[in-house]
């Protein structure tokens, strides 16, 4: 294990304010409370969807901060781990969104103020990242029923995972398995999909478990096929998401590779969502996995 790294002395807390159900300037306060009992000096920086990459990078590039946080859902995690990536200045998080998925991944407490103790208590752990289609991804993307479910969630008004469970419902019946062709530098695959999951982690927001035994600083990510299965098989199939067995079921498999390109025969874009945002992206989509680009803050108790 990473041996536990000394208290941090200089913080940068990016803040979405929509985010989440928390208040934020209680939230706010709780940050410097804890920061200043334990000597440590924290900055806020409320986000806007105007600049905010460019404004954190410049942040990071002339300020000596020991770790910048996120304190958001996976879109504000994605927004600061890619103002991070290869500078070398630890992301801490603090879940605040829908799914959080990262932080469940590294073993985040999921209460905001717990996982303020990453202050204190933490290791450093390097992780890939990956660029799908020429987005940065920290964790997961994927193609088909999924990213259907997160564009209509997304456009949607209300939050939390029973609206997530109804829109999947509601899109279930009707929806129509997509032809992939994939080709990765190790093997081809072409076929029916029910969904296409680009992964550089084991666990969705929502605790499906979509990969198992992979890494995330393994300098490889994983490309999980669904295939169109009958009705009969979805109980046994979701059954197996939630207990670790993705790998048992017929209608599963999983490529690993170092990089891949996906393409929809007779298609020019397909709809992609990559860490929790929707997007459609021109087709072939090409993925690369880039090793140990971004360090994290996680729990010193947090597995290898």
């Amino acid at each position: 294990m990473t041996p536990t790294a000394p208290t941090l002395q200089r913080l940068l807390f990016v803040m979405n304010p929509i985010s989440g159900d928390i208040d934020k300037a209680e939230l706010s306060d709780l940050i410097k409370e804890i920061c200043t009992s334990r000597g440590t000096a924290a900055e806020l920086y409320n986000t806007t969807g105007e600049n905010d990459l460019e404004q954190l990078r410049d942040k990071v590039g002339s300020n000596a901060y020991d770790a910048v946080f996120a304190a958001g859902g996976d879109g504000t995690v994605n927004l600061v781990a890619q103002a991070l990536v290869s500078s070398g200045v630890p992301l801490g998080i603090l879940p605040l969104g829908s799914g959080n998925g990262l932080s469940k991944d590294l073993g985040i407490p999921q209460d905001a103020e717990q996982a303020l103790h990453l202050v204190w208590e933490h290791q450093v752990k390097p992780l890939d990242t990956l660029e799908v289609g020429g987005h940065f991804s920290t964790h997961l993307a994927d193609l088909g029923f999924n990213a259907l479910i997160v564009e209509r969630f997304s456009s949607g008004d209300t939050r939390g995972p029973g609206a997530y469970v109804r829109v999947a419902l509601q899109e279930y019946m009707g929806y129509e398995p997509v032809h992939y062709r994939i080709v990765t530098d190790q093997e081809t695959w072409e076929g029916e999909a029910f969904m296409l999951t680009i992964a550089n982690a084991r666990t969705f927001g929502s605790n499906v478990v979509i990969n198992p035994d992979s890494r995330m600083d393994d300098g490889r990510f994983e490309l999980c096929v669904i295939e169109p299965f009958p009705a009969t098989a979805a109980p046994g199939i979701l059954y197996r998401l939630y207990t670790n067995d993705f790998d048992d079921s017929e209608y599963t498999r999983r490529l690993r590779c170092r990089h891949a390109s996906i393409e929809v025969p007779g298609q020019q874009q397909a709809l992609v969502q990559i860490d929790g945002e929707p997007m459609h992206l021109p087709l072939p989509i090409h993925i690369a996995i880039k090793p140990q680009s971004l360090q994290v803050l996680a729990p010193p108790s947090a597995a290898e």
